[in-house]
């Protein structure tokens, strides 16, 4: 199998900082800060972590609604962006004998034609649907846009069977977004990210903002659509329980940073990463006779502004087994067996 056939996507050391006026001085978040992973086609990569850790700025960044900072990014063997920067083969970033990073060829290509390959999910169906146009026009955008149809009578029908896809009534079509409940308006997001049959698709939290009994719905919708369509997905959430169920892989992060990366089972039952232990000792457990013998890892003090970073690891502030080692440098990823890989000096 080759590099291509095996990775539909590949980042590597992707960064992403945004400037923040301070006074007199303006200083970078680093929203995201160094992190590399790959998906294969028709798999589903979950992504988890805190609010605030940068999530949805790696999925923005990946489809280029945000331009990276640097790193590289390479979709179905084509290089979409790579800001040149140097690394060895421990990850770090090479420094030339004037300390400044060592420099390659810059690649920054035109993304309108990977549109099509490439779509999004947003978070909050009731903001991401334009409230004057109707559900037929919202879905078919895109279809405009990318001029995928002959007649208009095609149009109506690649439309309307976008629609019976995603579990919506053809009279639906001549309605506007606010006549529909948050589940419905989602799945009308959905249809508009599948018009131009992509090979990939950024899930942002999209069952976040729906209640308990449609998210089960739609996220069933996402896995029987994955074996229909063959697409791959990177699944943003916050809630483990959803991401493992629908998830081959997950990757957690904090801070802007990526602490562990294991398949979706894997990680479940032997996270090693003291930040992971935590996040999943806080899931609800059905049962009670296992609740009772659980217990739960509370994680003392705050989360450091992403202005103001600790030095070295950026969890360390927060765990009981730093080191002056965890302050002096960040881990990098190793991989601990069977495709388990932790950024973790102690672990």
């Amino acid at each position: 199998m080759s590099e291509k056939e095996k990775y539909l996507l590949k980042v590597d050391h992707l960064k992403q900082y945004f400037p923040v006026r301070q006074g007199f001085k303006t200083i970078p978040l680093k929203a995201v800060d160094d992190i590399s992973f790959q998906v294969r086609p028709g798999e589903t990569l979950g992504l988890v972590g805190e609010s605030g850790c940068g999530k949805t700025t790696v999925g923005r960044t990946l489809l280029r609604l945000y331009q990276p900072t640097a790193g590289r990014i390479e979709f179905d063997g084509e290089v979409l962006f790579d800001s040149g920067e140097q690394y060895d083969e421990n990850g770090r970033l090479k420094l030339g004998s004037d300390g400044k990073p060592v420099m390659g060829k810059k690649v920054d290509v035109n993304m309108l034609p990977y549109r099509r390959q490439m779509q999004m999910v947003f978070q909050d169906p009731y903001s991401s649907l334009n409230p004057r146009m109707t559900v037929e026009d919202i879905i078919g955008e895109p279809l405009d846009v990318h001029k995928l149809y002959e007649n208009r009578d095609e149009r109506r029908e690649k439309i309307l069977s976008l629609m019976e896809l995603v579990g919506l009534n053809a009279e639906h079509a001549m309605r506007y977004a606010h006549e529909f409940s948050g589940g419905q308006r989602q799945r009308i997001g959905i249809a508009r990210a599948l018009a131009v049959n992509p090979k990939f698709i950024v899930c942002d939290e999209p069952v976040s903002a729906l209640d308990v009994s449609i998210q089960a719905q739609v996220v069933n919708m996402f896995e029987e659509l994955q074996d229909k369509l063959g697409v791959a997905y990177l699944f943003i959430a916050h809630d483990l329980l959803v991401v493992h169920h629908i998830s081959d892989r997950i990757a957690v992060m904090y801070l802007g940073k990526m602490m562990e990366l294991a398949d979706a089972d894997e990680l479940n039952n032997n996270p090693i990463h003291p930040y992971t232990l935590s996040l999943l000792s806080a899931v609800p457990i059905p049962d009670p006779e296992t609740a009772r013998k659980s217990k739960r890892i509370v994680l003392e003090g705050d989360v450091p502004s992403p202005l103001k970073m600790p030095t070295g690891c950026p969890f360390r502030t927060r765990c009981r087994y730093a080191t002056e080692q965890c302050a002096a440098e960040m881990p990098q990823l190793k991989d601990r067996g069977n495709g388990h890989f932790v950024a973790c000096w102690n672990k």
